[in-house]
Order: C-alpha cells, then structure tokens, then sequence
C-alpha cells in the first residue's frame, strides 16, 4: 500500500519534470524508501532535494516513521529502460545476452530494439593480412541481460 502511494506521489511530481523519470522505487520492510531517477538531460542535486521533499511533505510522520533516499542512477549503473537507450545514443555500450556479448557505439534506440555498431580486424577473405570490417547489430532489449556504458577516462 505504502509503495502504491509512493508511486503515485512520484507521478504527480515527475509530470511537472518532463525531463526526469523514475528507474526504480522501494520499499523496504523497515519502511525505508528508496527512489532512483535519471533525467534526459542527467540529475542533479536539486532535482533530488526537491523530489525527496515533494515525497516527504505528502506522507505523514505521525502515520508512519520512514526513512527516505533520493539519488541519480550512477555513471556506472546498468541501463534498465529504454528510454535510458535514448538518453545514451552515440556513446559506447556494454551489451551482455544470453548468447553473446557486444561492445559498440549506439547508433539507434527505441522502446523495443537496440543498434550497435563497432569496427573489428579480420582476416582478409583472399591473402594474408586482415581488413578492418564494420560491424552492425540489432538488439531487442528484451534479450538483453546487463548493458553499462563505457567510461572513457
């Protein structure tokens, strides 16, 4: 029920902050809440402060003792919706599937499907040597099991 509310609080609040959405939302048993965003555009510090205080001024204390945590999903946190896809287009992922595992620039992102592309050395089809081969391939986000973007430092 606490989480149904919550849920609903945080609708209310992120409609007037079209460029924020929320990743996940808990609950613990203890009562203790935790809300993850990320944003189009990143999250800062005062989209947290003012999500944690629109949360914390439409649930009542003397109701219930809880504690809350606002934060951003991190730079390292794994994509889980696609609109974080979107968010990220032209930079380079991590995709782990059940099958295989790609490295490369996302070049494409909707609600359903990924595409990534990457270069790779090859052997030549005739002689010695390799050649440099453009690589494509189109994912759907249902299959896939982990994608993190590749820190560059």
């Amino acid at each position: 029920m606490l989480h149904e509310k919550i849920e609903g609080i945080l609708d209310e609040v992120l409609k007037d902050r079209d460029s924020l959405f929320l990743i996940s939302c808990t609950v613990g048993a203890d009562h203790s809440i935790k809300i993850v965003l990320d944003g189009d555009k990143g999250v800062n510090l005062k989209d947290c402060i003012d999500v944690s205080r629109a949360v914390e001024g439409r649930l009542d204390r003397d109701d219930l003792d809880f504690s809350l945590e606002v934060t951003s999903a991190g730079a390292t946190a794994p994509l889980v919706i696609p609109r974080q896809y979107r968010k990220n287009l032209g930079r380079k992922l991590s995709i782990k599937t059940p099958q295989q595992h790609y490295e490369g620039n996302l070049t494409a992102a909707d609600s359903n499907m990924i595409t990534l592309e990457w270069k790779s050395r090859e052997p030549k089809p005739v002689g010695k040597g390799k050649v440099t081969v453009k690589n494509k391939k189109d994912i759907p986000i249902e299959e896939i099991e982990e994608a993190k973007v590749v820190l560059k430092f």
